[in-house]
């Protein structure tokens, strides 16, 4: 059974909101840790699911049930920086099941809670008082408390996927569920499953190159790589290849023809799983894992699942895609730089190459880690392109994916957008990419420049069509550097608010101020004049003020970084 809790700690009181969905039962607990204590023991075997819980909550809760001041927890973690779980040993002895639905990149639950639409406004009870709450306090924070349990639950069911795949993980290691690994991160769990054992190595730049690499005319890239100056994770090459401006760093590869645009048959070449497919074929798994087989079973599994439509393809995609990336984490126990510098190091290489035997043939437009998109001369040539690409995967051992494409916008390698040959449309960028209820800012720009793109709609026609308020929303966070948010001269209660372009004369610009300099500066990409709602914006209709033309501006600059006039 799931339960979703969250704690608000003070000096001198705290209280936590636990919600049973499946039962629709809440239980609040004031300051009663025998009460707490009661409950911990009748739900021990359930999930706790909590944002930020495996860093915050479970260790003030925890606290509580070994009758140690939350106070003294809370400022730990929150002022001085040091994790939860050394605060004490007692914690160990705890039974609890924690699933934290946070993920890296977030930035809190209010930006979250502002992309759903939700109401974001902050307690107006002061977190830093230095008194007993008085019962008005506590109903308040109650209701704040409450409110932010209920956005979690929110977005849970918005990354239940995520859940779903962690959760057929815990059986992964022993064949039998194991609700302990939950709060496991996806590269901790890749070391646990693949049995890894932590060695310390010495060799990390000592590199060799594929035994199947045919490279002659780009040789300065191999020269790169094999020069000793150059092994240091600061040094990178700038080349041009096909004509084409590339970067080659320890961390991949990426080139593109910048503000492009072009017309025709076009072919996007993925290799298929392009890391773990180097890591079997050329034996580059980690060093410390015991039975590298064990790996190339799971690859395998998952493509039989992934065929059958099997939904247990997605807990296996994690151990294989987390692999690359905890080979280069010092506190994971796959970790094995040297295996991971050559992962990366082959994969541009063999790109290169099968770039150096496409060229002659067709148009190279841009390259990334995995692949590379071309622009045929005609449709007629695609038996040569494919027999090209053909030699290439049967001499690397390597697997390619065609997509056809018959339009691209190109701002650089990490925006555009392609339009399919069938249709489809694929995009990616900040400025294209299709948002989601946790993703959601300025979400008119992004449909604004895609209609314009796929279907030739003049950007004003898409905003000034609109009436969703919500459509029109810049989140705005602040980050740990900066105090407080102004606008109009007043200091705003929120850290994180919705604001809007005015048209409105009497609205001023939103300002942030710095904690040291205490200079206030404009927030990013705001409005010169704004207008702030903080309330649920879900069905809310733009109000007259709304100044559209700012919105119509920041798309054509957008348009303009595209290489649309």
């Amino acid at each position: 059974m799931l339960i979703f809790y969250d704690y608000e700690v003070f000096k001198y009181d705290w209280l936590v909101v636990i919600k049973d969905p499946e039962n629709k039962i809440e239980t609040v607990i004031i300051n009663d840790s025998e009460k707490l204590k009661k409950f911990h023991q009748e739900h021990e075997n359930c999930i706790w699911v909590g944002y930020n819980n495996n860093h915050y909550d479970q260790w003030i809760h925890k606290s509580i049930l070994c009758d140690i001041n939350p106070y003294e927890i809370s400022d730990m973690i929150i002022n001085k920086g040091v994790p939860g779980w050394k605060a004490s040993r007692l914690f160990r002895q705890i039974k609890m099941f924690n699933y934290d639905v946070m993920i890296r990149g977030d930035g809190g639950l209010k930006s979250l809670e502002g992309f759903m639409g939700s109401n974001i406004k902050e307690s107006d009870v002061d977190f830093n008082i230095q008194r007993k709450l008085t019962q008005a306090e506590i109903d308040e924070t109650i209701k704040y408390c409450r409110h932010d349990v209920e956005e979690t639950m929110e977005v849970f069911l918005n990354r239940q996927s995520d859940f779903n795949a962690q959760l057929q993980l815990c059986k992964l290691p022993t064949q039998k569920m194991n609700l302990s690994y939950l709060s496991k991160s996806k590269a901790q769990m890749a070391g646990i499953i693949l049995e890894a054992r932590k060695k310390i190595y010495h060799d990390e730049f000592d590199l060799d190159f594929p035994d199947t690499l045919k490279i002659e005319k780009y040789a300065q890239v191999l020269d790169f790589y094999k020069n000793q100056e150059n092994r240091d994770y600061s040094k990178s090459l700038k080349t041009e290849i096909a004509g084409v401006p590339h970067i080659y760093a320890w961390g991949g590869v990426h080139g593109a023809k910048p503000q492009y645009f072009g017309e025709g048959y076009f072919i996007n070449m993925d290799v298929t799983s392009l890391y773990p497919s180097l890591m079997i074929q050329y034996g580059l798994l980690s060093r410390s894992i015991k039975d590298p087989r064990k790996f190339k079973e799971i690859y395998d599994t998952r493509v039989k699942y992934k065929h059958e439509g099997n939904p247990l393809q997605a807990p296996l995609k994690i151990v294989i895609n987390s692999t690359y990336g905890a080979m280069k984490d010092k506190n994971n126990p796959l970790y094995d730089p040297r295996q991971a510098n050559r992962v990366c190091i082959y994969g541009q290489l063999l790109l290169t190459d099968l770039i150096e035997k496409l060229e002659p043939y067709c148009e190279i437009t841009q390259s990334n880690t995995d692949g590379v998109l071309v622009k045929l001369r005609s449709e007629d040539d695609f038996d040569l392109i494919d027999d090209i690409a053909w030699e290439w995967e049967k001499r690397t051992h390597l697997s390619l994916e065609f997509t056809e494409f018959k339009r691209v916008y190109q701002k650089d390698v990490n925006n555009y957008v392609m339009i399919g040959t069938d249709g489809h449309v694929k995009t990616k960028g900040a400025y294209v990419k299709k948002l989601n209820p946790l993703d959601n800012n300025l979400p008119i720009l992004n449909t604004a420049l895609v209609n314009y793109f796929v279907n030739n709609i003049p950007v004003e026609d898409t905003i000034n069509d609109c009436d969703d308020l919500e459509q029109f929303q810049l989140i705005a966070k602040l980050s740990s550097k900066y105090k407080y948010l102004l606008l109009n001269g007043e200091i705003l209660n929120e850290r994180c608010v919705r604001a809007f372009a005015s048209k409105k004369d009497t609205d001023g610009g939103l300002l942030k101020v710095h904690c040291v300099t205490g200079r206030p500066a404009k927030f990013p990409n705001s409005p010169e004049k704004c207008f702030i709602f903080n309330d649920n914006i879900k069905n809310v209709k733009a109000p007259e003020y709304l100044d559209k033309q700012w919105y119509i501006d920041m798309a054509k600059k957008r348009l303009k970084q595209f290489g649309v006039s």
